[in-house]
């Protein structure tokens, strides 16, 4: 089988590193791939690297027509047996609409949980065959906005065990962000932008007090808030032990020196972040909201409190920063399950079923 992926994301974040995965392991499957990006952007260079091909075409956006005429003459030039679209930004309305104009059968992943007008998802949607959900958040979100339920498939995102196998070099985590010796290290991951709820991770951080000894509070992510949140963290007085660390690509290498990780999304299509975490063996604190009650079971892999209650934030994080046998018994049921239902393996074959299905059909 031929698949063509298209994913127009600049950065790698989760979305664009899923598909990563997807190719690999359908690669490793022996079927043949073949993504389209823009050039230079973080899926081209991780692509590249992996020995996956690449046509790199640019994309302004939704509304960057010419893109979809360039992908459509591609489409029929390559002549897969079937095109799937990743991300939002131009992939999914414009990559559905090159699909039909070249007569390939499409489908599309939706990764996000937020909501949008009837018509317009009526419109993004109608060109595609199958609107995969990464959760069952996101599929009742595609329910409510008039995506049939014959056209729908849930497979869940998945994450690299063995990536998180080795740990990276802790001690020189540490030092680079200046943790003292018995510290533990309150890590959170994701675009500084209001849906993620940082603001509430400050602020309870501020209200945990000195009591429970030395911490340090990472936050490794860009974005629009960068500013206001760094002067939230001078305000509380905890500018101190607050870092803002920006976005860094190899993250996952470090992902093991944590000690607690906190997800504080107020919407979240499932949260890779807090998937990598668990297969990490590190507990998860965040929110009960979204996908997330998905990505973490409450009192078995780590704490789900309610959406925007700090105070509930803070007492979780507390709870597991004064118990260090409850984080390990739920750091090591977190690896356990990632192993065994977020497998990557188990992504490809849901997949690959999934496009037999279209194909046939």
């Amino acid at each position: 089988m031929k698949i063509l992926h298209v994913e127009t994301g600049r950065h790698l974040y989760g979305g664009p590193q899923q598909v990563i995965y997807l190719v690999k392991a359908l690669r490793a499957m022996g079927h043949d791939n073949l993504i389209v990006c823009p050039p230079g952007s973080g899926i081209d260079n991780a692509a590249r690297e992996a020995a996956i091909p690449v046509r790199n075409l640019f994309c302004a956006g939704d509304l960057d027509l010419p893109f979809a005429y360039r992908l459509a003459q591609f489409i029929r030039q390559s002549q897969p047996d079937i095109v799937h679209c990743h991300s939002r930004r131009g992939a999914d309305v414009l990559g559905g609409l090159a699909a039909s104009f070249a007569d390939v059968p499409a489908v599309v992943s939706r990764r996000v949980d937020n909501t949008e007008m009837r018509v317009v998802a009526a419109l993004r949607y109608r060109p595609f065959r199958k609107v995969i959900a990464i959760s069952d958040a996101i599929a009742r979100v595609l329910r409510e906005h008039g995506v049939e339920e014959e056209r729908l498939a849930i497979i869940r995102s998945a994450v690299d065990v063995a990536r998180f196998e080795q740990s990276g070099d802790c001690a020189r985590f540490r030092e680079e962000y200046g943790v003292p010796d018995g510290a533990l290290v309150i890590a959170a991951a994701g675009q500084l932008i209001p849906r993620k709820g940082h603001r509430y991770l400050l602020q309870a951080s501020a209200e945990l007090g000195a009591a429970r000894g030395e911490y340090r509070v990472l936050i490794f992510g860009d974005g629009y808030l960068h500013n206001q949140l760094q002067a939230q963290a001078e305000s509380l007085g905890i500018a101190d032990v607050v870092t803002l660390a920006g976005f860094r690509e190899d993250l996952d290498d470090h992902v093991n020196c944590f000690d607690i990780f906190v997800h504080p999304a107020l919407a979240e299509g499932l949260g890779v972040a807090a998937l990598k975490a668990a297969a990490a063996g590190v507990p998860v604190v965040g929110f009960e909201a979204g996908g997330l009650v998905e990505a973490v079971e409450h009192d078995r892999t780590g704490i789900l409190v309610p959406p925007e209650d700090a105070g509930a934030l803070r007492d979780a994080i507390a709870t597991l920063m004064d118990d260090e046998a409850l984080r390990r018994r739920l750091g090591l049921a977190g690896k356990k399950r990632m192993q065994e239902e977020f497998s990557i393996a188990t992504m490809a074959e849901e997949h690959v079923a999934l496009y037999e299905s279209v194909i046939d059909a």
